[in-house]
């Protein structure tokens, strides 16, 4: 018989957790479970999901659901787009687990080659739009146009209440959608204007702060409203352009026009379809912006050594620093797909990216040149890659009738127009079956000329020389260098070699739950009927994925005990967000608008506050006790005082000091005798399914993080999933599309959520439940192999731990000048990512294991924890000066173990090969401590030139 699928997804088999519960002092995994949740939370009955299936069984399952797709010739465009990623880049980055099962890279000395694959991003970005400055990825074109608004809106200038943001006709319909939904909750106004001509620059008045351009816009026309954009800046307004990227490699840039902001998305290079992601986005400002960016930044810097050595600018989470006053709710990104958009730039280099820009674009005036002599006529006089003709809504319904006989998808406006996108897997074929069906409507005179005679008749010309462009791009050695595959593999495996992720060992971060992302789980993202989906292709033609999305849907409900699901919200902070839009849009039915207030924990999530901002809150904190939970008598002070306008609290369940908190009932019940709603944020959800749920708790909705609790891998800082569930009387309030939209698309990355459907349809109810019960059995053994070690901050009333664990470093500090970075630092030197550093408490190391870790890991990360702690003893006994010991100085490279004098007191044995297990399987890291001063006194998130490369080579 074969094993189930749960057995090979959880770690410790029978007789590791027997060992485990032996060391507990305990008789079963139930008598842990039932010391550990509170009764009152327990599920009365277990939930019935379908019986689990075999891997083999559920791939070819996913098979036949998928294989009801229809992949149609798909010329829709409208930012999404027909790629080829190579060969090389999928197998080595795409389909790698040393690429997606990596954290984000807040321990920069172990994630050196994600960063410099995110710096070659940034420089991509900044080389193409002509923009100073850019970000590491946002999550989609449209949800970072909505961040360019944001960022334009709280940059005014400080005497200005202006609250208009002017946005083209012709932005992406579904950016328009975003951007309304975005704009409302914090009283900016969107107006739309028509800039295909310069506007009446009456309309540019004190109440404007900010202008949104399409280049090219959505008809496929490319707009420079020069005289609207200088009469702009002279009024301080904020100029935004969403931009084509590839079509950069021609057009004239937006940052040799005036822009202030560039976003787009980079799906092009690289990034197959997915029926709408995930994708990477791109955000790039003046220098102006340049700490007021969303997301993250790349930066360069020095280690101690004064090598080279990169580092995220922002390296602390901005939400846990500045809270409700954070610049973003954004917390997870894009980076495995940002990598993959700047591997393709690599490949192809920049006279590469050129050569497909102008295949698409001979095309497509191929195209235009045929259409308009048989009678089309075009709307739009210049192009890139799109054209949109002139049609009637009964003429546009003929031509689609007769595309579809022939498996092709056009793009319909509501206004009757016709639109034809062309894309890099377009043929000269392709365009020859397009203009032979379109010679097949009855109301257009047929073709009397060949193809190839067409394609020698005049043509239009699409780019004017007024707008093409003429300055250098791409002109750094990096993506001038790889000219052959194996130049370009070797320089793949360089970078992943310098990058700790799963398949080297676990990875203890508390709250973030990185755990096995199987292979099978995985494999599906590579096949054509997943990855060649156009996001807005017909539903009858996307019959598989909406079978999955249905499916998945329904049985998130279940797992939550809620009503029903929402799949819009691409990120957990999104999740938030749109649970937060939820709750508002129910109050405010009930005719309680003036509940404003949003309640949250002190040892609430970051993004919590700055989420509840968004959503137009306004944020009251309220205490924790000594245990970690919520104050009651605090609580209940904040309702009194916010009693008619208090909206919703925001809480963790377990917290997020890894407690369940007993009165979680009465706290629910206190907040909804208030007249608010309780939102609770999935992030520990790994500690709930099978066993409670957000519904028994009293949650009215909760947020899950697919890339955590459903295990949809990290990517390296993303890609994320943050779905809502919501009770019955929310579910009329969910967001929709594109009304409410939070994401650019229906289902934002819906790919990945192929992931999470294999996920549950192998472990089925017992193995999530097994699952559960083993996250928090490994948190506990942790717990009880480090006592005597360090102390443990929080527990139940029986002792026993959630599914992770604080244990304080503050002590060692007053010791021995220790703090918690540097037990982080030195746990690479034992192979190990650190845990989550200093949150929710300052100096502090929170740990969560996960299911997926079987004894003998645990037990090499518990021998490494007890080593360190060791070696603090001997900084106390003097024995290792405090400035001058293996945590001060880790981590310990190959760089150091090769100098020539060696002037620590402690061997070379200890600073590298610290326990016997580290020399069987010696993880080194590529840089030693970073100098994040330096980096911030000299902001550089661009490559290196060609003469600063020249310069360095000399050096060396």
């Amino acid at each position: 018989m074969y094993e189930k699928f749960s057995h090979r997804h959880i770690g410790p088999n029978r007789t590791e957790i027997q060992t485990m519960l032996d060391v507990l002092n305990l008789s079963s995994l139930d008598q842990l479970i039932d010391e550990t949740v509170p009764t009152h939370s327990r599920l009365p009955h277990p939930i019935q999901l379908t019986p689990p299936l075999s891997e083999h069984a559920c791939l070819s399952h996913l098979k036949q659901i998928m294989a009801q797709n229809k992949r149609f010739n798909s010329y829709i465009g409208q930012g999404y787009y027909g790629t080829i990623t190579p060969t090389v880049i999928q197998r080595n980055i795409f389909e790698n687990p040393s690429w997606y099962t990596q954290y984000t890279p807040y321990q920069a000395e172990i994630s050196q080659g994600r960063l410099e694959a995110l710096l070659n991003f940034q420089t991509l970005i900044t080389e193409l739009t002509a923009m100073p400055i850019a970000n590491a990825s946002l999550l989609d074109e449209s949800t970072a146009a909505a961040e360019a608004m944001t960022l334009l809106f709280r940059s005014r200038p400080k005497n200005s209440s202006a609250t208009i943001f002017l946005v083209d006709t012709h932005v992406f319909e579904q950016t328009k959608a975003v951007l309304i939904t975005r704009a409302a909750p914090i009283g900016i106004t969107i107006k739309q204007v028509d800039l295909k001509v310069d506007l009446n620059q009456d309309l540019l008045t004190d109440d404007v702060f900010g202008l949104l351009v399409q280049y090219p816009n959505s008809t496929g026309e490319l707009v420079i409203p020069y005289a609207t954009i200088t009469a702009a800046k002279e009024r301080s307004i904020g100029i935004a352009v969403a931009a084509d990227l590839l079509s950069l490699t021609k057009l004239i840039p937006p940052g040799e026009w005036g822009a202030d902001v560039v976003v787009g998305t980079t799906q092009r290079f690289g990034v197959p379809l997915g029926f709408g992601g995930p994708h990477a986005a791109y955000f790039a400002t003046t220098t102006a912006f340049s700490r007021q960016l969303p997301g993250r930044i790349i930066g360069v810097s020095i280690d101690k050594h004064g090598k080279k050595a990169l580092r995220m600018a922002m390296q602390t989470r901005e939400q846990h620093i500045r809270k409700d006053k954070a610049t973003s709710n954004i917390c997870t990104a894009q980076a495995l797909l940002a990598i993959i958009a700047g591997a393709y730039a690599l490949y192809h280099g920049p006279q590469g990216l050129l050569a497909i820009a102008n295949q698409i674009h001979s095309l497509t005036t191929t195209l235009a040149t045929a259409l308009t002599t048989i009678g089309y006529g075009l709307s739009n006089t210049t192009f890139f890659d799109t054209i949109t003709l002139t049609t009637t809504r009964e003429q546009q319904q003929v031509i689609q009738s007769q595309m579809l006989d022939h498996h092709i998808n056009l793009r319909y406006d509501d206004n009757g127009y016709t639109g034809i996108s062309i894309d890099e897997i377009v043929t000269e074929s392709d365009i020859e079956q397009l203009l032979t069906v379109f010679k097949t409507i009855p109301f257009i005179q047929p073709l009397t000329q060949s193809f190839t005679q067409k394609k020698q008749a005049s043509s239009i010309e699409g780019i004017p020389e007024s707008l093409k462009r003429t300055s250098p791009y791409l002109t750094q050695p990096i993506f001038n260098s790889l000219y052959s595959e194996t130049q370009l593999l070797r320089y793949l495996k360089l970078l992943e070699k310098k990058d700790l992720s799963l398949t080297h060992s676990m990875i203890p971060l508390g709250s973030c739950t990185m755990k096995l992302n199987a292979t099978t789980e995985m494999m599906p993202l590579s096949w054509a009927d997943v990855s060649d989906i156009h996001p807005f292709t017909p539903q009858d033609q996307a019959q598989g994925y909406m079978t999955i999305i249905k499916s998945l849907a329904c049985d998130l409900a279940t797992l939550t005990g809620f009503s029903a699901t929402s799949l819009q919200p691409n990120s957990g902070a999104q999740g938030e967000y749109a649970g937060l839009l939820t709750i508002k849009k129910y109050l405010d039915h009930q005719g309680e608008s003036q509940r404003t207030i949003a309640l949250i924990p002190t040892s609430a999530h970051g993004t919590n506050p700055a989420s509840a901002v968004m959503a137009g809150l306004t944020v009251v904190g309220v205490q924790c006790n000594k245990n970690g939970a919520i104050d009651l008598t605090d609580l209940q002070i904040k309702l009194q005082r916010y009693e008619t306008t208090v909206a919703v609290l925001m809480i963790t369940y377990p917290s997020t000091y890894g407690v369940y908190e007993n009165h979680i009932h009465e706290v629910c019940t206190l907040v909804h005798n208030a007249g608010a709603q309780v939102y609770m944020d999935g992030a520990n959800m790994n500690a709930q399914l099978g066993l409670t749920t957000p519904y028994i708790a009293g949650a009215d909705v909760c947020h899950l993080n697919l890339h955590k609790t459903f295990s949809i891998p990290h990517g390296g800082g993303g890609p994320g999933m943050g779905p809502i569930c919501v009770a019955d009387h929310l579910t009329p309030f969910l967001p929709g599309y594109p009304d409410g939209a939070i994401s650019a698309t229906p289902w934002s990355s819906a790919s990945i959520l192929l992931i999470s459907y294999a996920y549950i349809k192998m472990m089925g109810i017992e193995g999530l439940t097994n699952a559960s019960k083993v996250a928090i059995l490994n948190a506990n053994y942790i717990k009880t192999r480090l006592q005597g070690h360090y102390d443990c901050l929080f527990t139940g009333e029986k002792g026993h731990v959630a599914h992770e664990l604080i244990i304080d470093i503050r002590p060692f500090k007053k010791t021995a000048k220790v703090t918690a970075e540097d037990v982080a630092k030195r746990l690479m030197d034992y192979g190990f990512h650190a845990p989550t550093l200093s949150w929710p408490v300052p100096d502090t190391l929170m740990i969560e294991p996960t299911e997926s870790e079987d004894l003998a890991e645990l037990n090499r990360f518990c021998d490494a924890l007890i080593a360190i702690r060791h070696e603090i003893t001997n900084i106390e006994n003097k024995v290792y000066p405090t400035d001058n010991n293996p945590l001060k100085n880790s981590p310990h490279t190959q760089y150091d173990s090769l100098m020539d004098h060696w002037d620590y007191p402690y061997s070379r044995q200890i600073a590298f090969t610290p326990l016997p297990y580290v020399s069987e399987n010696k993880f080194w890291p590529s840089v030693n401590r970073i100098n994040q001063a330096h980096g911030d006194r000299n902001l550089i998130c661009t490559c290196s030139t060609v003469e600063e490369y020249q310069l360095i080579s000399s050096n060396e």
